[in-house]
């Protein structure tokens, strides 16, 4: 008969698999996320759940799981994909759940960034600038990629994130081109998904 193991002892596990086999971990990095463009009407329960259970509890649940580690690590990041909060109703009234979703990611940057301060642990967001060419977004209806930027632009941020010092750098909300342009990398054409199309801002940035 099998073992009903729950979800959430099979994510202490993964991390604890982690540090048997490298000794440690530095960064967690909360990518994972599901969307749905729906109105509230139009948005299912399952849906709703999904996006919930996804973004906001997989960010808290997996951070929960990470920073018993992440406290013992010498420069210790936790760098989750979400956006600046903005109280604005005009993030909200498209797409509720969803915006409630990705503000949960958020509002775990801003807590858990003070929380975890005395600690060195440091706890920020990315958020791009403009769409990202990802298959989530390519997904969705009416969303052409040739106005988007190529998924490096994020990772080659992130880099510059995870490479600072943890105990200056945290409770963020930074935006990707931002992050270059203050690295000195100010030419972000190469990122472009078609070259000499007009880009398409993001969601959630005023």
């Amino acid at each position: 008969m099998p073992v009903d193991i729950r979800f959430e002892d099979q994510v202490y596990a993964a991390a604890q698999k982690a540090v048997d086999r490298f000794g440690g971990i530095d960064i967690l990095v909360n990518n994972a996320s599901a969307i749905s463009l729906t109105g509230t009407l139009e948005t299912p329960m399952k849906r709703f759940d999904l996006m919930m259970g996804v973004n906001m509890r997989g960010t808290f649940l997996c951070s929960q799981a990470c920073l018993p580690h992440l406290a013992k690590a010498p420069n210790p990041h936790i760098l989750n994909l979400s956006p600046p909060l903005s109280m604005r109703a005009r993030w909200f009234a498209p797409h509720v759940a969803y915006t409630m979703a990705k503000y949960g990611m958020s509002m775990c940057v801003l807590g858990m960034a003070e929380e975890f301060r005395s600690k060195g642990i440091a706890v920020n967001a990315l958020w791009p600038r403009t769409l990202i060419a990802t298959a989530a977004l390519q997904a969705i209806p009416g969303v052409d990629p040739a106005h988007d930027r190529k998924p490096e632009i994020m990772g080659d941020a992130a880099w510059h994130i995870l490479t600072k010092d943890s105990r200056t750098t945290t409770g963020n909300f930074f935006v990707d081109d931002e992050v270059l342009a203050a690295a000195g990398i100010t030419d972000h054409s190469h990122y472009a998904f078609a070259p000499g199309t007009e880009l398409w801002d993001d969601f959630f940035l005023d």
